[in-house]
């Protein structure tokens, strides 16, 4: 499982010109579930990416975490963060998870960060999506579970 955080000032998802998830501070999360992923992955990355210490203190430390600034997930689905590129110029997608799975690791991802008490938007999986964002640093983490 892959996630590409991104610290943000504010984001937005839109799909065929309806916005369909909007925060303000917080993290914008693209979310790669590769087909080997389970919800024990899911789990780890989850406590991983809340725990994130990645906004500034009152001494201008990245000390605080999500819950600490009362920030907000954007989270979307992008299978693409599992390309592999390593022949010719057209990537290959056959390491990302299949849809029906890849889509039920999104949605217990989406429950387990609501658990936690956090405000979470989401994207559409699957759909054409327009992602706006303004990056707040930047700041931007890669999680791969296979380095957790």
């Amino acid at each position: 499982m892959r996630f590409v955080i991104q610290r943000v000032k504010r984001a937005d998802v839109t799909v065929e010109n309806k916005q369909i998830g909007k925060i303000g501070r917080g993290f914008l999360v693209l979310i790669g579930v590769s087909e080997s992923d389970t919800e024990a992955v899911a789990d780890k990355m989850v406590a991983k990416l809340t725990g994130m210490r990645i906004f500034a203190d009152e001494n201008g430390k990245t000390n605080l975490a999500l819950a600490d600034v009362g920030g907000e997930l954007l989270l979307v689905s992008q299978f693409t963060l599992y390309a592999d590129c390593r022949k010719g110029n057209r990537p290959s997608f056959t390491a990302a998870g299949a849809p029906e799975r890849a889509n039920a690791l999104y949605e217990y991802i989406i429950a387990k960060c609501r658990e936690r008490g956090i405000m979470v938007e989401t994207g559409s999986f699957g759909a054409d999506m327009q992602v706006e964002l303004v990056n707040d640093g930047p700041f931007t983490i890669i999680l791969d579970s296979e380095q957790l």
